[in-house]
Parts: C-alpha cells; structure tokens; sequence
C-alpha cells in the first residue's frame, strides 16, 4: 500500500470507529449487505469507489446504479454477505481484512434492511463483473464524491425528504444515494453524527 493510500485507509476507519452506528431491527424485511469498495483509481484521479450499473435483464430496479451487494445467505454476517456479493458481481475476490468499517443501516420502501460495508481493494484490482448481475463498473473518484452538491426534494407521496447525490453525470438516489452521502459526511468528511435513514427514495423505487 502507498503512504497516501495507508493514510487515507487510516482517516476512513477513525472516523467510521467514531460513529456510533445504527441498526435497524429486520421485522418482517429482509437482510441485505452492499459494499463501498475503495481502490486507487486510473491515472492520476487519486482513490475511488466502484459504482455499478445493473444489468438490464434483472428483475428488480433492472438498469439502475448501485454498490455491489445483495441479500444475505442463511447463516452469512453482512460482512460475509458484502464479501461474497463483491466476489460474485465483480470478480474481485477479497478478505475480512479488507474491512474499513461500517455504515447504519438503511431501510428500504421495497422491504429490506441494508447494512453497509466499507472494503479497502487498493491498488488497481483487475476486475471481472459478471454479465448477468453488471451492465457497467465507474471507478467514482472520492473527490467528486465531496465536490457534488447534494439535493434533497419535496414529492407529495412522502414528508420526508429525497436525496439526489450527483456522481458521474446522473443523480443518484435512495438507497444507494443516501449510503454514499453518509461514508460522504461521516468517512470523508468527520461528521461522525450525521444520519441517513430518514432520508426517502424516489417512488420508482419503492417497490
């Protein structure tokens, strides 16, 4: 690992450890795990996160951008669970060591409960996404991450409010907008105390 790598890894995983994380009981949902999963990053764009765009032959929220992850396997942690999907979706094969830290759990309109996990990859990991699962891979430098400017809107289906994160050239929404505008504020930015899960998805995905 490079010196800025170490260092950033470092910063990441103080300022996850200071976060008290929120969990959410499953209830009648189901458990799912997504992945922010770090790299260095092509040229000269310094460190990223992988973005993923689904596969349009999926059945639900077919086409849409995500973070690798999914619904957790009998017996499976959510760290096992962000491990394998990771694997699976991208061909990247990682270890618990890979672990930075984690994120509160998001609730979602379509009935799960998502936990996220933050993976370190390093260096320029080749990667191998699997045609049925991934349309595209974005490596996401974190400092466009930091420069967008969020939106949060009013619609009349709901009181709370709907998170636009701008990455890429799209907005991107709940739950995956409201995963990265929290690692944005509390891993990047040390505002260990900001929460996410009263933020709404847009009414495409609620089911």
């Amino acid at each position: 690992m490079n010196p800025y790598g170490f260092e950033l890894r470092q910063q990441l995983a103080d300022n996850l450890h200071l976060h008290t994380r929120r969990a959410h009981e499953l209830e009648a949902r189901k458990h799912a795990a997504v992945a922010i999963v770090l790299v260095d990053g092509a040229d000269a764009q310094g460190a990223c996160f992988l973005l993923c765009r689904r596969a349009s032959r999926l059945n639900a929220h077919a086409g849409q951008w995500a973070l690798p992850g999914g619904r957790l396997d009998p017996g499976e942690d959510a760290l096992t669970a962000a491990l394998r999907e990771v694997h699976e979706e991208l061909g990247l094969q990682l270890t618990e060591d890979a672990l930075v830290g984690w994120l509160d759990d998001y609730p979602t309109r379509s009935g799960y409960v998502i936990t996220p996990v933050v993976l370190w990859a390093g260096g320029a990991p080749t990667l191998d996404p699997s045609p049925h699962e991934v349309m595209a891979v974005h490596e996401i430098p974190l400092a466009e991450l930091l420069d967008g400017e969020p939106k949060f809107l009013t619609i009349p289906e709901s009181e709370r409010p709907v998170v636009q994160l701008p990455l890429g050239g799209f907005d991107i929404h709940a739950p995956t907008g409201a995963v990265l505008y929290q690692f944005r504020q509390v891993a990047l930015s040390g505002r260990i105390d900001e929460r996410v899960d009263h933020l709404e998805q847009p009414v495409f995905a609620w089911r």
